[in-house]
């Protein structure tokens, strides 16, 4: 990954850098310090850290330009929900400790039907909350530590554009209306986003009444 990609993905999986920044209430350099040794951990080298600062400038810019967008962020969109999600996480060491292949041959036998996606720290499934999946992964370094439950996930698939701006824009729109994401996963194609499950029909209106405005 590279810095400014580092950067936004701090930025948006923190609620409350995320909310100051977009107030402009936020210290570029005091921030560039703070997830500064996290980036240097992440990409395995020093990083100077005039280009953190750049970055965060950089992606600060892009809530400007979203204000004024002509084109409404959720044009054309399409969106699926799925209750009944668990999201599995491996940390990038306890992938190094298990015999990935033998968990992923298995893991294929229950179901067909998951995504999986490689972050900067770890290694995610998201996933139907089923015992035979919970069975595979209980014997796996961490056991049931690594799963988190009572999920949903909606899939929101749409023309290419930056996605951090969709995820920022979802965010927003479901904050307003007292709805927290859970986490937010990048595909090739699509955005995953993760919440409450008992947050997921009303958030899942929201957005498709903001697809029908457009």
């Amino acid at each position: 990954m590279s810095v400014p990609e580092i950067v936004r993905e701090l930025i948006t999986r923190n609620r409350s850098i995320y909310d100051c920044m977009k107030m402009d209430l936020i210290n570029y350099t005091a921030l560039a310090v703070k997830v500064h040794p996290e980036i240097e951990r992440i990409q395995g080298s020093r990083v100077n850290l005039n280009t953190v600062v750049v970055a965060i400038k950089r992606y600060a810019d892009s809530f400007e330009k979203e204000e004024i967008r002509d084109e409404p962020v959720l044009k054309n969109a399409r969106l699926a929900l799925t209750d009944g999600i668990m999201d599995v996480r491996f940390s990038a060491k306890d992938s190094g400790m298990m015999d990935s292949m033998a968990v992923l041959d298995e893991f294929s036998k229950v179901t067909d039907n998951y995504e999986f996606f490689r972050l900067s720290d770890s290694f995610r499934f998201l996933v139907e909350d089923m015992e035979d999946v919970r069975r595979i992964f209980r014997n796996v370094h961490g056991g049931e530590k690594m799963f988190n439950t009572g999920l949903a996930k909606i899939r929101i698939s749409m023309p290419a554009q930056n996605q951090s701006d969709v995820v920022s824009y979802v965010a927003e729109v479901l904050h307003a209306n007292g709805i927290e994401l859970v986490n937010a996963f990048f595909g090739q194609d699509s955005i995953t986003v993760i919440l409450d499950e008992r947050d997921s029909s009303r958030a899942y209106d929201i957005l498709h009444s903001d697809i029908v405005r457009t």
